[in-house]
């Protein structure tokens, strides 16, 4: 897959166990594969992350045509109160998201708002040192925007909070975790704990 969308849909509270199959019906109608749709956990809340795969461009403009023509976008009219949808490409050493699977049930979705010059700096420090970090933890994705501000996401899969924890502090008392340099580049951050809905192909 060469483009991914990840959308945040703000919802009503307590939406998420009623809005996920109509996500999942919403998502068979279009272009793309389903991938993940997550509720959020820690962060802001009443938010449903959907993340989508596509061959290219043209797949994911058609896709968000349909989404942005439709009077119940994701099929969940009833129940959105706000909607955001992100264009992204894949960091180009990093391999296709996996179409399924229990990688969590914990998973973190970490965007960056970059400086000026600040992408190809920060996949030279990831490349350079995700091989050490994947010894730790499942990477899903990273992956940067292509339109908008300059920014970048990347997702992260955990068995328990307590190892999130553990993983991290880990990873930064031994050197392996933020690549050196990366943070130099960031202006800012947000961040969303979030567990997957009962019919999220990400588990």
């Amino acid at each position: 897959m060469q483009r991914y969308e990840l959308a945040f849909l703000s919802t009503t509270i307590g939406a998420a166990p009623k809005a996920a199959p109509a996500i999942e019906a919403w998502a068979r109608g279009g272009k793309g594969t389903l991938l993940g749709v997550w509720s959020s956990e820690i962060g802001l809340l009443n938010q449903i992350l959907v993340l989508r795969g596509f061959a290219d461009d043209a797949e994911l403009a058609a896709e968000r045509s349909r989404t942005l023509a439709s009077s119940s976008p994701f099929g969940c009219a009833e129940w959105l109160t706000g909607l955001s949808m992100d264009a992204y490409a894949p960091f180009p050493f990093i391999p296709p998201v996996p179409e399924g699977g229990a990688l969590g049930p914990v998973y973190e979705v970490r965007s960056y708002i970059l400086k000026t010059g600040g992408l190809a700096p920060t996949m030279a420090a990831w490349e350079a040192q995700l091989p050490e970090r994947l010894k730790l933890s499942p990477l899903v994705i990273a992956m940067h925007a292509v339109d908008g501000p300059p920014r970048f996401t990347h997702i992260w899969a955990y068995r328990s909070m307590e190892e999130r924890l553990a993983i991290r502090g880990d990873a930064i008392a031994r050197g392996i975790w933020p690549p050196k340099g990366g943070p130099e580049c960031l202006a800012e951050m947000r961040n969303t704990i979030c567990l997957p809905t009962a019919v999220s192909p990400l588990r």
